[in-house]
């Protein structure tokens, strides 16, 4: 044991109890533990290294800094390295987090095969680091002081992998991207109906900060100036401006697990001396009565203002919109920080109008709720499946990150991430929330129980999805096997026009033809032999 903690180590338990594996008293999670310490010890020496479990955690994505997993990593960074852990060692230190770290070991996060979809991402983002073109956003001096090259992508799962690569720890202004967010602290403190009453939520159809309202008299929806505004004067309004501002700040917090966001207050002060636009909107929806009673609205804007130079960089923002990802519950703390309902109505305007005049085509051709920033942040959100973050600062004539609305292009070109892409089922997208290896097992059994029904309808889609057509079972047996067993005629002829092997064997050496006489299959048989096939 090592020396440099004064916490004891974990009391093994008295002989009478110290089980091995595969000697368990009979409980449930007994069995799991050792089901779990089976899987790592492949050489059956009873005994496994600290090293052999962190390895499995880092390859999974989970960060060592995760809360969630704190008792069982302290608990294991008692043990040196060399040093062997027994089963009973071993569940004394999981037993805290048994859950998390069952679905680790087993694989049963939302993304199984991590490290080949980092790699996919990783691929992604070199080939999108290539565009050179846009330009930072100058209009807020500050902003446009920006080295426009720096690139940084990153993810957080909702069950709390995470991958970051490029510039993903260089701070930058969240700008727009705190608009869902101040969005969301509305409702959670009035409620749709009231904040709906002030601000609608419907696309614009005009620029994020047009002097327009609806024909109620609200700006359109809360992703544009307009509407944030509005947001703003609905977050605690009773109280003074520094303590508004210490909530968001502390809400943002908790979002991102604990990671707490800084504040610039050089972009501060450039933003509210360039803001006679936002200055006009207030204005203007105090004119038309827009606003709640009571707001100050110089404290108001000042707020806005504020709000738009928090500070924070593409890691903390992707935990951020990974909680949006899991409904409002912060996957790194497992803490509810939204209710479901709010998040739903903010992935929904997300959807509809978070990527300025550009809403409407990224939500055709990318499918995914967004928010982008003029400072070049892009949080992305995979509902039930993960947050993501682009940073890149040059941007497009919409005022959207090129870099980052490329990355997502790509990103559901190449995932079944759109959000109609599952319709049918059929689509030739990767699917990452399920194991290749599982997937896999899970097409060549289907592929083979539809031959073993004759339904050739089933085949033919199969097939249109890439299913090889000599692939067997655990058995050896290739879909032309069963079709001949079962005597279909029709689905053999099928198999063999489409390139089946005539003379697959299995593991007992047998034919499909053997399979055929077998059965009597007569038709069959003829069919087979006409074709050339042996026994």
């Amino acid at each position: 044991m090592t020396e440099a903690t004064q916490t004891p180590p974990p009391v093994k338990p008295s002989s009478t109890n110290d089980h091995g594996p595969g000697h368990g008293n009979g409980s449930e999670v007994d069995h799991r533990e050792q089901q779990l310490f089976q899987s790592l010890d492949r050489d059956g020496v009873g005994s496994i290294r600290r090293s052999e479990i962190l390895s499995v955690i880092k390859r999974m994505g989970l960060q060592l800094e995760d809360a969630r997993l704190q008792e069982t990593l302290i608990a294991l960074h008692r043990y040196v390295e060399d040093e062997p852990i027994t089963y009973a060692d071993f569940s004394n230190i999981v037993r805290p987090n048994i859950l998390l770290v069952e679905r680790v070991l087993q694989g049963h996060t939302v993304i199984p095969d991590f490290e080949d979809f980092c790699g996919d991402i990783g691929q992604i983002y070199t080939e999108t680091r290539k565009n050179q073109t846009g330009k930072v956003a100058d209009y807020i001096p500050q902003l446009g002081r920006v080295a426009p090259d720096q690139y940084g992508v990153a993810l957080c799962t909702i069950d709390g992998q995470r991958y970051s690569v490029g510039d993903t720890k260089v701070d930058f202004s969240i700008q727009s991207t705190t608009k869902p967010i101040n969005y969301c602290l509305a409702l959670e403190e009035h409620g749709e109906d009231l904040v709906h009453k002030h601000v609608g939520r419907e696309p614009s159809g005009r620029g994020f900060n047009d002097l327009t309202l609806d024909s109620h008299g609200r700006p359109h929806n809360p992703m544009i100036n307009a509407g944030a505004i509005m947001c703003c004067s609905l977050v605690r309004p009773k109280l003074d401006l520094a303590d508004r501002f210490d909530f968001v700040m502390d809400s943002w917090a908790a979002l991102a697990g604990g990671q707490r966001p800084r504040f610039n207050n050089s972009v501060y002060l450039s933003e509210r001396g360039t803001a006679d636009r936002n200055f006009a909107l207030g204005y203007f929806m105090r004119e038309n009565k827009a606003f709640p009673e009571g707001t100050n609205l110089v404290e108001t804007l000042e707020f806005y203002f504020q709000c738009c130079s928090i500070e924070m960089n593409a890691e903390i923002m992707s935990v951020v919109a990974a909680t949006l990802a899991n409904g409002g519950v912060c996957p790194t703390t497992g803490k509810q920080i939204f209710s479901l309902r709010t998040v739903q109505n903010c992935l929904s305007l997300m959807y509809s109008c978070g990527m300025y005049d550009f809403s409407g085509e990224f939500a055709f051709s990318i499918g995914l709720p967004a928010k982008s920033g003029v400072a070049g942040a892009l949080m992305i959100v995979v509902p039930n499946v993960m947050g993501i973050c682009t940073w890149a600062p040059r941007l497009d004539k919409h005022g959207n990150s090129v870099r980052g609305v490329e990355f997502c292009k790509r990103l559901v070109n190449r995932f079944n991430f759109h959000n109609y892409d599952n319709l049918t089922g059929l689509s030739q997208k990767k699917d990452p929330r399920r194991s290749q290896l599982r997937a896999k097992s899970d097409e060549v059994m289907s592929f083979i129980w539809a031959v073993s029904k004759g339904d050739i309808t089933a085949l033919q889609q199969y097939l249109a999805r890439g299913a090889d057509i000599n692939e067997a079972d655990y058995d050896g047996r290739a879909p032309l096997h069963l079709a001949a067993a079962e005597g279909h005629e029709r689905v053999v002829e099928f198999l063999l026009n489409q390139g089946a092997e005539l003379n697959p064997r299995d593991r007992w050496n047998g034919t499909p033809l053997e399979d055929a006489y077998r059965g009597n299959h007569k038709s069959v048989i003829s069919l087979l032999e006409k074709r050339g096939a042996v026994r």
